[in-house]
This record gives structure tokens, sequence and C-alpha cells, in this order.
């Protein structure tokens, strides 16, 4: 099933990184960002998640985050997650870049986690910045606020946001210095963080793709691995002799 090639990187001397998106979570049940039912069909991602919808009408954005964290709040790791959390305590040099929001990556326990599109359980305040713990909204109720006075939003990036500089640079050097990169669960189209596999593997690191279905990078990788997550990586630790 694994390459000889692929093999051999699963040392723990190998420097390694890993970019995951929608369909590692998606095996756990998250639905996917366009995927919210019920009331919430009414309304397109981008007209919920931007600044002018929150200025517009708080109320409604906070009550559709409330509404998508009470969801993760009933789901749990999957094999892909513990995989991957294993996988940082067996490499001396390893990075897991995500470009989910559902913080899934660290209750399973990877200790370190670049999110590129910030995490959905964490706030932080509209007008100073500053970061909040989780406070979650309560239709009826005041909307919440900062010391300051500002309004408190979910700690996530917004349409026409940038992603936060210095969790790319860090990304974008890992991937630089990589000597094996995996992609996982991700259509790998979105820049900037599609751009990392292909940095990676112009800078000499061998590229695999994990994911149930061809993508653009399927074309370009060393190695491509059809299916979830949650089964293929679990059986890599195993032909590598590394127990979850």
């Amino acid at each position: 099933m694994f390459s000889k090639k692929l093999i051999q990187l699963m040392q723990p001397e190998t420097r390694v990184c890993v970019l995951t998106g929608a369909g590692v979570s998606a095996e756990s049940g998250v639905p996917t960002f366009r995927g919210a039912h019920g009331l919430w069909q009414k309304f397109r991602p981008e007209e919920l998640a931007n600044v002018d919808a929150f200025l517009n009408n708080p109320e409604l954005v906070l009550a559709w985050y409330q509404y998508r964290r009470e969801l993760i709040d009933n789901i749990e790791p999957n094999p892909g997650h513990y995989s991957l959390a294993k996988m940082e305590q067996y490499f001396a040099d390893f990075t897991l870049v995500t470009q989910n929001v559902d913080g899934l990556h660290r209750r399973a326990g990877s200790q370190k986690v670049y999110e590129l599109h910030g995490n959905i359980l964490h706030n932080k305040c509209f007008q100073c910045g500053k970061a909040i713990q989780r406070v979650d909204f309560v239709e009826g109720e005041e909307l919440p606020r900062c010391e300051c006075g500002g309004l408190i939003r979910p700690d996530v990036v917004w349409f026409g946001e940038m992603l936060p500089e210095k969790t790319l640079t860090t990304a974008a050097s890992k991937a630089v210095e990589a000597d094996l990169f995996l992609s996982i669960g991700t259509s790998a189209i979105v820049y900037p963080a599609a751009g990392l596999p292909l940095t990676a593997q112009r800078n000499g690191a061998y590229l695999v793709e994990i994911n149930p279905e061809q993508t653009d990078l399927s074309r370009t990788a060393n190695e491509v691995l059809s299916g979830q997550s949650g089964e293929i990586l679990p059986k890599l630790l195993e032909a590598t002799g590394i127990a979850l």
C-alpha cells in the first residue's frame, strides 16, 4: 500500500510538515463549511462570515457561530487526528498546519498546531484585537463585549481578511525545510495554503496526498493514497512500527 520511499522516510529524524483540510474533520462528522442545515440553509457562508455582516447584524452572525460551536461540542476526534498527534511525539521536527477551525487536532493531543483560519472555539475583541477565551452567545441577552467596550467576535478568519501573518510565515518556512510533506483531506485549491505542498516539493520534499478524491495536487504529488485519513494514517503508523 505504501511505497518503499515513504516507509524509509518514516524515521524520527525526518522533518515532516502536514497540511490538513475539511476532509479530516468531516470524518468525525463535522459538517463542511457549506453544509449547514435548517435555518442556515437560507444563507451563503459569504453572507455571514465577513466584517460587514457582523457590523450590520452581530446577533445573526454570532448565532450562526454558536450553532456551529454546539455541533462541534458533540463531535470527537477520529483516528486520523490521533495518528497525527502520535506523529508529533515520534518525529523530532514535526509541523501540523490546518485549515480547520474546530480545534479537534488539539483535543486529540496535538500540542503545536498552526491554525491558518483561526479557532471557532476562541474569541477576540473586534476593536482592540485582544485574544479572549470562549464566550458563548445566548440569544436575547446583551451582546458580549470586551473590557475596552468593543464587540467580541469569533477568532476566525473571515472573507476579505488576511491570514495570521506569523502563522503563515512559520508554515511556509517549515514547508521549505520539510523532507516529507503530507497533504491530507484538502482540495488544495485555496491559496495561500494550497501553495504549501508545492513549495515543499520544489524544495526537495517527498509530497504525499491522502484524500478520498482526486484533486489538482494528485497530478504532481510523488505519492497519492486514496482513502480517508482515519483509515490510512493508522495503517501507515503500523507499517512503520509506530504504536498508536
